[in-house]
């Protein structure tokens, strides 16, 4: 069985993807019908919003209840979000991870346009909370070949920008897995600021090191 420490219940998951919903639609993360939002209830269960509705406007009943198979064990009027694909690929690859975050923040999506990773050690909280936020190669929304693209990226890191797509961050609940999401648009925010600037005073090796080390123990 997979150890699950930070397991909710069902109606807590519920809950949680309300309140998490209603700050990523105040933050403009999503715009109309866009993001997706899953939490792992069990070792094979997770709950996931429902297709076509607001993150900002869902109530508890929309949600989706499926197994890691893909398989629907309860729904309200909806099926779930077609980007699910990506949130049980990211279950199947890190088993530490118990929530998901898809959203297309304005910056980091830009990022994500440009086919820009990341990965500059200029903003020390960036490389202590999330590392180097690399670009998954485009895949068509809504097909296997989205989770594919992520794959390679859920062990090592944090966040993967998705081209020409959005923001996908996973934590240890979905408290960590949207704070994952606001530190990477900060962290493309500050990178155009500095490109734009023209100079920059990147951390050293050793700093970095030093930041990662602790982004571990955390």
């Amino acid at each position: 069985m997979i150890p699950m420490a930070n397991a909710c219940t069902d109606q807590e998951a519920r809950a949680a993807i309300l309140e998490i919903g209603r700050r990523m639609f105040a933050r403009q993360y999503v715009a109309a019908n866009d993001g997706n939002i899953s939490v792992r209830i069990s070792p094979d269960t997770i709950v996931v919003t429902p297709t076509g509705v607001s993150k900002g406007d869902m109530n508890p009943d929309m949600m989706v209840v499926m197994d890691l198979d893909g398989n629907v064990i309860s729904k309200g009027l909806r099926g779930p979000s077609s980007e699910v694909k990506m949130h049980l690929r990211v279950y199947r690859e890190n088993p530490d991870v118990t929530a998901v975050v898809h959203a297309h923040p304005i910056y980091a999506t830009s990022f994500a346009i440009a086919g820009v990773p990341l990965d500059k050690p200029i903003l020390s909280e960036a490389m202590l909370q999330v590392g180097v936020v690399p670009v998954a190669h485009y895949a068509k929304p809504g097909t296997t070949d989205v989770p594919d693209s992520i794959a390679p990226f859920v062990k090592d890191y944090a966040a993967v920008m998705l081209s020409n797509h959005g923001v996908l961050t996973w934590g240890s609940d979905l408290e960590q897995a949207l704070a994952r999401m606001e530190v990477v648009e900060n962290y493309a925010k500050v990178t155009l600021v500095v490109n734009q600037i023209g100079s920059e005073r990147g951390l050293s090796q050793d700093q970095v090191d030093g930041l990662a080390d602790i982004r571990q123990n955390m």
